[in-house]
């Protein structure tokens, strides 16, 4: 794959990734934008995976208490803040892992790939998006996620695995309609994706492995490199606007880019 193309795509999913607009979406879109073969989902997750090390180097204080977590846990000390921290992700990473499954097995995860999926998800999902963001509370913060709350946001993040939806768009909608404020909210969903697109990242590890691809590993290495960059840039400037902006440019982004997909793919 040419590096000018791989480098265009890190930068997509580095700059969308966190933004509620859907970066596989995007990826999905771009092969048929740049005249490019579809790169399949090996490198969309590849540059899923830059961004992850993006995410652990902004979270770093909030990983390192997963850690401590972890260790707690294996200690049996369950009741610890880090540990429930540890325990809460897990449980939230559930529902996708298992959705993730079954679209793998049913073949359903390629079939997905299409441009009337992405334009009604694109639509649908930012309109719900909407709604919860401006009718829901604030009264919620990062200290008070429970148990039901992190399953129900697990939830909302499996529904992500359907193109155009959103990762971060999905679970952030989920911690809206809860209550939880925007910042807080927002962090939930950040730390969310780290066992989540770590499961991606083993899963493309282990096909490209079994597959002996190495000239696809190399563009996978070089896709998750740049993406880790750009990603970790859109990740600083995405949490320090939302102390003075709302997801409502986002909104209308996604109803507009979701009309001309749905009109292109029904004309």
């Amino acid at each position: 794959m040419p590096l000018s193309y791989l480098l265009l795509l890190a930068l997509v999913q580095g700059i969308t990734e966190f933004l509620p607009v859907s970066s596989s979406g995007h990826l999905i879109l771009m092969p048929g934008l740049m005249g490019q073969a579809d790169q399949g989902v090996a490198l969309d997750v590849a540059v899923h995976v830059g961004t992850l090390g993006a995410v652990i180097l902004y979270f770093r204080r909030d990983v390192a208490r997963m850690f401590i977590g972890a260790f707690d846990i294996v200690r049996g000390r369950f009741k610890t803040t880090d540990a429930q921290l540890t325990l809460l992700l897990a449980i939230a990473t559930v529902p996708v892992l298992i959705f993730g499954v079954i679209l793998k097995l049913t073949g359903l995860i390629d079939a997905m790939r299409s441009i009337t999926v992405i334009g009604w998800t694109m639509l649908i999902f930012g309109i719900v998006l909407y709604w919860a963001d401006k009718t829901g509370a604030e009264q919620k913060v990062e200290a008070n996620w429970s148990l039901r709350d992190a399953i129900i946001m697990g939830l909302w993040q499996a529904l992500a695995l359907i193109p155009g939806t959103s990762r971060s768009g999905a679970t952030i909608t989920g911690a809206r309609a809860l209550g939880y404020a925007r910042e807080d909210g927002t962090k939930l969903a950040m730390l969310m994706s780290i066992p989540t697109i770590l499961a991606s990242g083993v899963l493309l590890t282990g096909d490209v492995i079994a597959e002996a691809n190495w000239s696809l590993a190399r563009d996978a290495a070089i896709g998750a490199a740049l993406s880790f960059v750009a990603a970790l840039i859109a990740l600083s400037l995405m949490m320090r606007l939302l102390k003075s902006v709302s997801f409502t440019p986002y909104v209308i982004y996604r109803v507009i880019l979701g009309v001309i997909l749905l009109a292109i793919a029904y004309s």
